[in-house]
Parts: structure tokens; sequence; C-alpha cells
């Protein structure tokens, strides 16, 4: 009984460390041939988090693949398993200053700017970020480049978490996952072809607990 409190307070400090509570919120599992990853939907992005769900519970990405994965960034899919892009539409962008592309971010792929000024998400299309551990002189560059201001807790983050702060402000972070990180890890290092598609393919299912 001690064993699964002391666990229970485990999963409630993580949460409360990285700024996520479980309660009223979305949980999402991909299960994959190496294992699952697991994590949460934000609810101040709910037209993501509800597009989410939907496809999910559709069926949409069941034998999907992880069509792009480039390792030291992010792993990408959104297919569907019969090789539609996606669903033939596009989700506002909900893009906020909270939700950073530190490691284990959910976000939605998108069009560039030049053809998609508005900065809306595919229909279907995420990715999750591995990325990096960025030292105080290189967040310094993306800040100059970019004009994103990185606050205390986000630099804290980037230096030891890592992630890819070069995407903030835009893209839309809509979730984050809280366990798995060693799957996105062993995702990311799987040998690619030309296109950063996988050798052998990596196929998912999306499980959705409410």
């Amino acid at each position: 009984m001690k064993k699964g409190i002391f666990l229970f307070a485990v999963a409630v400090l993580f949460f409360n460390i990285h700024g996520l509570t479980q309660e009223k919120m979305v949980k999402f599992i991909i299960h994959t041939d190496y294992g699952d990853i697991k994590g949460l939907l934000f609810n101040d992005t709910p037209q993501h988090k509800d597009n989410f769900v939907k496809l999910v519970n559709d069926g949409w990405y069941n034998g999907s693949p992880f069509h792009r994965v480039i390792e030291n960034f992010m792993i990408q899919g959104g297919s569907s398993a019969d090789g539609k892009q996606d669903p033939g539409y596009t989700v506002p962008a909900e893009i906020l200053p909270g939700h950073y592309h530190k490691k284990g971010a959910l976000a939605a792929a998108r069009m560039g700017d030049q053809v998609n000024p508005e900065k809306a998400s595919s229909g279907s299309q995420f990715y999750i970020v591995q990325g990096q551990v960025f030292n105080s002189s290189m967040l310094d560059q993306v800040e100059a480049r970019s004009g994103v201001k990185y606050s205390p807790e986000q630099r804290e983050t980037y230096s030891t978490v890592g992630g890819t702060p070069h995407l903030d402000g835009a893209y839309t972070v809509f979730g984050q996952v809280a366990d798995g990180f060693d799957v996105i890890d062993k995702i990311a290092a799987v040998q690619t072809a030309p296109g950063d598609r996988p050798v052998e393919e990596v196929k998912m299912t999306i499980e959705i607990i409410k």
C-alpha cells in the first residue's frame, strides 16, 4: 500500500514540476513496437485537443507510421494507415507562450509561412520533440534570431532536459509526454533513408484515456 502511495506521489510531482495537472486532462498513449509513449493534451488548445481525440477515436492513426524521423530533433507521424496525408482540413493556430518545445512536446506540423501565414496546423500531422540540450550562449543566439524571449524556467528546461527552442512561436504545442522518453529516443535513432523516412516502418496505434 505504501509503495502504491509513493508511486502516485511521484507521478503528481512530475506533472507539478512541468506545470501540468492531471485533473480533467485527456491522456493519450501511443503504442509502438519500441514501447509506449504516454502523455496529456492541453485544455487551453481546445481545437487541437478535440481534433486529435476525434481522429484517434475514428481510428485514423491505427497502423499509421512515423514517416519522418530526425535524431536530436523530432519524430513525426500523422498519415492514415492507408496513406492519406491529412483529412483535408486545417486547424487554426493555438500558439501559446506557456507551451514550448521542450523534450516530449506534442505539436502540430503545418505548411510553411509562404503559403500559410496564419500558421494553421495540419489536420492530422504531428511531431514529438526529442531535441538536444542548449547552453546559455546557444539560447541567446536563438532569441536573437527568433525574437522569442525565454523565461528563466524555459532556459533551465532547455539547458537540462533539452528541446527545439527555435520552433517556439511558430507551431502549436498541444500536449506533453509524461512517460516513454526512452521510446522517443529509440525511434529517433532508427536507420533512415533519404527524406528522413525510417528504413523499417515504425507503426503506431493511439489510445485516448479520459
